[in-house]
């Protein structure tokens, strides 16, 4: 038997904390275990409020992260409604009604209760502004206010609320130390702190605790309550629940057993941003004015820190998804023999910091090879600046690569760092390499030789640490040869040399390719992703590819954006893969050549029924009349179809010469 030691970890399981499955611990799969409402999910829960595929918990390098399926309602993951998110021991999941813990270690963690908010009319309360808080006013605090223990203790909560609002970054952290701290100052048995949206018009953050954080409990809030503070920006008290004719009979408090409460907005620049919620149910602790006076002060204390946290915690959320993104969207794809040869070298290099010349043609990925040697490498966190040598006039480009000093010539105004010193630490990318003019391929060999330069216009040398990497689509053995290129510079940027395949030697990965960009320009172009037929594949496959990678990417997001039918046709793809007839290998299958003779039968019966009316023709097919005219153009039918017309007598105004065919 296998004893773990305490708060070692165990499987990662969801302890359910409400909805139908309350009180039930579900362990989680080791790939991915789907939530939702269908009996067909892992965790299958019957809730309306729930969608049919609502999120999904996948294990990815023993760390798990939580991913929206689109549902209708939202995964929250601690009250904050996230697409994709990582998850932490002790992290709160809501799905619909129902909410999770996520659990790795033996002990559950203290963690925060669920809020739920429930509609009520307000009774008779006290109301005091922000600039009424004693407890901000050290003048009045001394003139109204005893000198006794109470105030002393207050004192000092506000004393290391204001340490730590500016010694702690994480958002749930600040929350939990605040609430805490609040619990040891006011005879609150539950507190909460709700965050609204940009507009204010949504809480879409809520954190809650009980004083007894090991048991987590629903929390219940008013929202009439809540959304008065946050429109007025005032803080309430009630102090007797029992006794008020309208709060008695709210649901939310009778449910909790709510003697007395308080909510304090959370103010900054003249911006209410969210408030702080307490309540009591103990007879002999009621929250008193002296707490709302003190928890308002609190809250004029943490307000910017909380929302500076909040503001944290979305940037770091959107930086790792545009990281993700970023990722993706540079990464090389192929699976041929020579795309293999490439990865090794990369998976070699990377981790070096040797000067790098990567040679291809143009489009062939030569700038995402750079990257991807970037991205692994101990420098991935340091800036990667590329530069095109052939893009920028000669006489800018020194300053753009090594900046220039104030009136180092006309129109110099300011100091100006160049990309060099900006990428210190990282990599510079020097694409189009073999355009550099000879003055600057002199100075770039001081660089790769001594690491330092001077800006344009100064005399201090500027001492770099960057690692070069070059590209160019010339032949730099014979530029050498030639004269035109400097034969120490290449041989310090040829270091480590690397040639990126042409498409054309590499046909095995064009399908992989064009699938690769079907799904990746059907999200950016808003459309939907569109497989590709055998003969609009053939057509790939039989074009030589002169622009590469880049002309095929170009292609689908062509084929993409104008193709009107549910898969993508030879039609939709650009007229220049189309003008080639295909190789014998390649040649149709009967099944295609019927139909592609099909549509010619049936574009010849229509025009010639509405006697050369391309418009009437189209209606008669049931396709739009710029596509009727590309299927002519694609189908080869031009001259059929005159000759065709020919015999067909005059009926007026025919809009035979209409349109592009």
């Amino acid at each position: 038997m296998i004893i773990k030691a305490r708060g070692e970890s165990l499987d990662p399981r969801l302890l359910a904390l409400s909805g139908p499955l309350k009180d039930s611990t579900l362990p989680l799969a080791e790939d991915e275990t789907s939530i939702g409402r269908e009996a067909c999910n892992g965790i299958a829960i019957i809730d309306p409020s729930i969608s049919r595929k609502h999120c999904l918990v996948s294990c990815q390098n023993g760390r798990y992260l939580v991913r929206d399926l689109d549902s209708r309602n939202g995964t929250l993951v601690n009250g904050t409604a996230v697409e994709e998110q990582w998850l932490q021991h002790g992290d709160q999941i809501d799905v619909g009604d129902s909410s999770f813990l996520f659990l790795t270690e033996e002990d559950e963690p203290p963690a925060g209760s669920r809020v739920e908010f429930e509609d009520a009319e307000l009774a008779a309360t006290t109301i005091i502004h922000p600039r009424d808080v004693v407890y901000l006013q050290p003048e009045r605090l001394q003139r109204e206010l005893p000198a006794r223990l109470r105030v002393a203790q207050n004192l000092n909560a506000l004393l290391k609320i204001s340490r730590i609002v500016h010694a702690i970054r994480d958002l749930n952290e600040l929350q939990r130390q605040l609430l805490d701290l609040i619990f040891e100052v006011a005879p609150a048995g539950r507190a909460a702190i709700l965050l609204a949206d940009s507009e204010g018009q949504q809480f879409n953050s809520v954190f809650a605790r009980t004083r007894q954080p090991e048991h987590p409990q629903l929390v219940k809030v008013s929202r009439t309550i809540a959304r008065q503070v946050l429109e007025q920006g005032i803080a309430i008290l009630g102090s007797d629940v029992a006794s008020s004719e309208k709060f008695r009979d709210v649901e939310s408090l009778a449910d909790s057993h709510v003697l007395s409460f308080l909510c304090v907005p959370l103010t900054v620049f003249q911006r209410v941003i969210g408030c702080i919620y307490l309540d009591s149910d103990n007879v002999n602790n009621r929250l008193q004015e002296e707490d709302l006076q003190l928890v308002a002060a609190i809250a004029g204390i943490s307000a910017v820190a909380l929302d500076n946290g909040r503001r944290l915690y979305w940037l770091e959320q959107e930086n790792e998804r545009l990281t993700t993104e970023i990722s993706q969207e540079h990464s090389l794809v192929g699976e041929s023999a020579r795309m293999k040869e490439v990865y090794q070298f990369l998976k070699r290099a990377a981790p070096t910091d040797s000067t790098v010349l990567i040679e291809g043609e143009s489009g062939t990925g030569k700038e995402l090879a750079a990257r991807a040697l970037h991205r692994n490498s101990s420098r991935a966190s340091k800036p990667f600046m590329p530069i095109n040598c052939a893009a920028i006039p000669e006489t800018l480009l020194e300053s753009e690569l090594f900046g220039h000093e104030r009136g180092a010539f006309t129109g110099a105004g300011a100091l100006k760092k160049g990309k060099f010193e900006i990428a210190d630490g990282g990599v510079i990318f020097l694409d189009e390499i073999g355009e550099l003019a000879p003055s600057l391929q002199v100075k770039l060999l001081r660089v790769l030789q001594e690491r330092e330069f001077e800006r344009v216009g100064g005399n201090d040398p500027i001492r770099v640490d960057v690692r070069i990497i070059a590209a160019t689509n010339c032949n730099m053995e014979q530029a050498v040869r030639e004269g035109s290129f400097r034969q120490d510079l290449y041989y310090r940027l040829a270091v480590l040399k690397i040639t990126m395949p042409a498409l054309r030697d590499r046909p095995e990965d064009i399908a992989l390719l064009a699938r690769h960009f079907v799904q990746k320009y059907a999200k950016r172009c808003k459309v939907r992703p569109r497989p590709v037929t055998r003969e609009a594949m053939g057509c790939l496959l039989n074009y030589d590819w002169p622009g590469n990678v880049r002309e095929l990417e170009n292609a689908i997001e062509h084929a993409l954006v104008l193709g009107s039918a549910d898969m993508i046709l030879p039609e939709d793809l650009p007229e220049s893969l189309l003008d080639r007839a295909p190789a014998r290998e390649m040649s149709e299958a009967k099944y295609h050549a019927a139909i592609k003779e099909l549509k010619k039968r049936l574009i010849r019966d229509a025009v010639e029924q509405t006697q050369g009316s391309y418009t009437g023709a189209a209606r008669i097919l049931g396709v739009h009349p710029n596509y009727l005219h590309r299927l002519i153009r694609n189908l080869e039918m031009r001259e059929s179809l005159k000759d065709a017309l020919r015999d067909i007598p005059p009926r007026g105004l025919s809009d035979i010469s209409g349109g592009n065919a």
